[in-house]
Parts: C-alpha cells; sequence; structure tokens
C-alpha cells in the first residue's frame, strides 16, 4: 500500500506514521510537516514541507505523491497561545473561531478537491481524517468549546457530503471520520486533568486503534464517524 499522512509530525499523525513503517503490508509513506522538519526516518518515509491550509501546495503535493491506498487527514487545532477552547459562548472570539475553522475544516476540503486522480483505479482506497467525537451535534451534552465544536461539526457534515457525492464518481473509496479518544498529545494537554487514566490514550495506542478501524473500512460503508473502538458514533 501507498499511504500519505497529513499532519505526520504531529501527535497523533506520527505515531500513526510510525506504526505503518512497520507494516508489511505498506511499500511508501508520505507525511507532511508544517514549519519544523522531523528528526524520524525511515525507508519507507518521505517527508513533505506543507502549509495544509494552501490550495495550491495541497495541488502539488497531490501532483507529487502518485497512487494512494490511504490517505489520512491528521491535521488539527483545539488551543493555540492566545486562546484556549470557550467554556461559555460570552467567551466568544472571532478571530479564534476563523482559526479553527480553517485548520479543522480546510485541508479536508482540499485534499478531497484534488485527490480524485491519485485514487484512480485503486480498490478499496480510504480518505479518512481524525476528527473528535465533541462535533457530534446529537451526542452534544455539554455545550462549551463553541469554536472546535462547530468546526469539528462542520468537518464532518463535510466528510458526509464528500462521501454522497464520492458514491457516484469515486465509488472505489471509502471516506470516514474517526474519533481517536483522549490521547496524550500537546493539543490535549491542558485539558488531561479530569481524564481517568485507562481513558487517556499513549499516541501509540491510538495509532494502533485507529488503523484497526480503517482496516476494517470497505466503500460500502463510507460516510460514516467512527470511533477508536470501532462503533459508529451519530453525527
Amino acid at each position: 500500500m501507498n499511504v500519505l499522512i497529513v499532519g505526520g509530525s504531529g501527535g497523533i499523525g506520527g505515531a500513526i506514521l510510525q506504526a505503518l513503517c512497520t507494516d508489511a503490508k505498506v511499500s511508501s509513506i508520505h507525511a507532511t510537516y508544517h514549519a519544523t522538519t522531523p528528526t524520524f526516518s525511515h525507508h519507507k518515509l518521505s517527508w513533505y514541507e506543507l502549509d495544509p491550509c494552501s490550495d495550491s501546495q495541497i495541488k502539488s503535493l497531490l501532483n507529487r505523491v502518485g497512487q494512494l491506498n490511504w490517505c489520512i487527514n491528521a491535521v488539527g487545532m483545539l488551543h493555540d497561545a492566545q486562546h484556549g477552547p470557550e467554556k461559555t459562548v460570552q467567551r466568544f472570539d472571532t478571530e479564534f473561531f476563523n482559526i479553527n475553522m480553517q485548520v479543522n475544516v480546510t485541508p479536508t476540503l482540499l485534499l478531497a478537491k484534488y485527490i480524485n486522480a491519485n485514487f484512480k483505479g485503486v480498490a478499496g482506497a480510504v480518505f479518512a481524517t481524525v476528527s473528535a467525537k465533541v462535533g457530534s451535534i446529537s451526542d452534544n451534552q455539554l455545550g462549551g468549546w463553541v469554536s472546535y465544536r462547530a468546526s469539528k461539526a462542520a468537518l464532518n457534515m463535510s466528510l458526509k457530503t464528500i462521501a454522497i457525492e464520492w458514491q457516484r464518481k469515486m465509488p472505489n473509496v471509502c471516506v470516514a471520520s474517526l474519533h481517536p479518544g483522549t490521547t496524550d498529545t500537546e493539543l490535549s494537554k491542558p485539558f488531561q486533568s479530569n481524564v481517568p487514566a485507562e481513558k487517556l490514550f499513549s499516541p501509540a495506542k491510538t495509532a494502533s486503534l485507529l488503523i484497526d478501524v480503517i482496516e476494517t473500512l470497505t466503500p460500502a460503508l463510507s460516510g460514516r464517524f467512527w470511533s477508536w473502538d470501532g462503533s459508529e458514533l451519530p453525527w
């Protein structure tokens, strides 16, 4: 298999990348980073610097990597140096909201825009994005985290819409939204204090669980939202 991991220098993306390097079924891995060149290397692995919100850079990347079996987008944000997730709508900040929407939604749409040729002739291809359970509208019982929730809900709607279109245009592809659980990464670190130890996964464990889920996906299952344990989540 040939695999593209966008956000391969992040916590979850990097762990998926390292796990696939040891998978005999995988022959090549293309992975992206945003700013700092990663130190991890492997003979199967090629690194690419990428702004995942750049239309021209996504187009150029997909022209370079060739045929793909899996495309996994692990790019995402929850907070930055100036802002954390809002506990109340009174803390809503327009700039922070727009950044969430751009980072959490745009890369998936740009990848879908240009990836047609990469999946052509590939049986059982997978187009997956790491989302979050808090993006489920029907599961929302707590409120808060307005910008993050809204951006992940928008991401999920984008994936569902892509799946419907591709049922006609690329029926060989399974489109999937993935919930990784709470993983011990920089994204979740400020919010881990109330997470039971057994529900805080290492990046390696999360990667293993998500790969297990991806390996079960077929085009007949396209357009669904999956949890790390293989259960289907409500939109």
